[in-house]
Parts: structure tokens; C-alpha cells; sequence
């Protein structure tokens, strides 16, 4: 029963901060004229809201990522995963959204005015226009995060990972960078409401050179390794793992 209670008070007084923190963020939005103001914009407000709620996002490992292009790559297990990257990364990257979040009250209007990108999963023809453009602006010296996942699961565990970003980065011959997110699935896991006490983390693990790998899946399977060897969670693809294996 108490922690019911303070699962109910600290969840109300989240969504609480996090709609006081977005109503004058999105105004900003609207007034910003230049991208990148707008992603600076974000960032502080993300690192607001988590400091606001108690959790500040603790960032581990190399400090340099998003310093030259490269693609980053992150583990997907909550809502809260892309305002945590937000807070975590420098505010130059563009992140590559699934299409419908592009319908989603305030937060496709959000993701509209940073830049980002969006793909629908489904459609082939898309998948590739979009592809084309991430690798001509991670050409152009961009920095792209994406989770390969495509989406995330009520249970614990690294779901299989889409090739779209580890085909980019091989193309346009820039590192990939992975990130492993922990706390954010104990947090606002999938189905539930209200978000807990908790800490944030985000650890940010040795670049992957594309170079070094004779194809993207190649490259793919490296990264997914060393994310899985940071995660703490289970192998939700046990196709790639007997790949791995052999």
C-alpha cells in the first residue's frame, strides 16, 4: 500500500513537471528561428524535467560522442527513452522517429521543429527515401541516433535490431557509438501510467568503426554485442545470437 502511495503521488507530480516544463518549451518552439537553438532548447528542457523529479540523467563513459558525425545507437525500453537521450546528448544530433509519433499531440510538433526524421516501418519505398537522406547527412558530417529496436516491450530484454542506422553509418563510413540506457524500463515501463522514483543513467561505450566489418549486418551484430554485454538484460533474438556464435 505505501509504496501504491508513493508511486501515485511521485507519478502525479511528474507528469505535473513534465506538462509545466512542455507548455513554455513548446512556445519557445514555435518562436526559436534557427534549428539549432531549437535542440538547445530541448536539451535544457529534458535535463529540467528529470532534475525537476529527481532524477538527473547520469551520462558514463566517453564524453566526446557527437563531437565529429557518427551514428548512435541506444537500447529502447520506455517512453522516457528519447527526452533521456535528449538530456544526455549534445543538442546536434537529428534522431530517427517511427512515423506515428509524427500524429501525436505536441510531441509531433516537437519532433517537426528539432529536425528529426521519420520512417514508416511498413512501407519499403519510405524506408529506402529515408535511408538515402540519413546517409547523406551523416556524408555531410551529421550526427544521427537512432533505436534499432523500432519500439519496445513490456518485458525485459534487447529486442532484434532494424539495419536501417548500421547501413548508414557503413556508407557514409562513420563510427557507431553505442549507448545503453538503464533505469528507464523500472521507471515508465510499457502499460504503465505513472512513472517511479529512480535513478537515470546512460552509458556511452567504445565507437564501432564500420571499416572493421565486412558488412552492415556484421557491424550490426558488433554493436548489438556490446550492448548486450553493458545491459544487464536478456537476448531477445536468439536467431543472431547463434549467428554470433558461429
Amino acid at each position: 500500500m505505501a509504496r501504491f502511495l508513493v508511486r501515485l503521488l511521485y507519478g502525479s507530480y511528474a507528469w505535473l513537471a513534465l506538462l509545466a516544463v512542455v507548455v513554455p518549451f513548446s512556445a519557445a518552439l514555435l518562436l526559436a528561428p534557427r534549428l539549432e537553438l531549437r535542440r538547445a532548447l530541448a536539451r535544457g528542457a529534458a535535463r529540467l524535467f528529470f532534475l525537476l523529479i529527481g532524477s538527473p540523467v547520469r551520462v558514463e563513459g566517453k564524453p566526446a560522442v557527437g563531437e565529429g558525425p557518427c551514428v548512435v545507437v541506444a537500447n529502447h525500453a520506455s517512453y522516457l527513452d528519447g527526452i533521456v537521450l535528449t538530456a544526455a546528448l549534445p543538442p546536434s544530433f537529428t534522431y530517427l522517429i517511427k512515423h506515428e509519433m509524427a500524429r501525436v499531440p505536441i510531441a509531433g510538433f516537437v519532433l517537426r521543429r528539432l529536425g528529426s526524421a521519420f520512417v514508416k516501418r511498413d512501407d519499403v519505398a519510405h524506408r529506402k527515401r529515408v535511408a538515402r537522406r540519413l546517409v547523406e547527412l551523416a556524408q555531410r558530417g551529421e550526427a544521427l541516433a537512432f533505436f534499432p529496436e523500432g519500439t519496445f516491450a513490456p518485458h525485459p530484454g534487447l529486442l532484434p535490431f532494424q539495419p536501417g542506422a548500421f547501413a548508414a553509418a557503413a556508407l557514409a563510413e562513420v563510427p557507431v557509438v553505442p549507448l545503453v540506457i538503464q533505469g528507464s524500463r523500472r521507471k515508465l515501463p510499457s502499460g504503465r501510467l505513472l512513472p517511479e522514483p529512480g535513478p537515470l543513467r546512460v552509458r556511452v561505450l567504445d565507437p564501432v568503426d564500420p571499416r572493421r566489418h565486412r558488412s552492415p549486418r556484421e557491424l550490426m551484430l558488433a554493436v548489438r554485442r556490446a550492448i548486450l554485454e553493458h545491459l544487464d538484460e536478456p537476448d531477445l533474438a536468439p536467431a543472431e545470437a547463434s549467428e554470433r556464435a558461429a
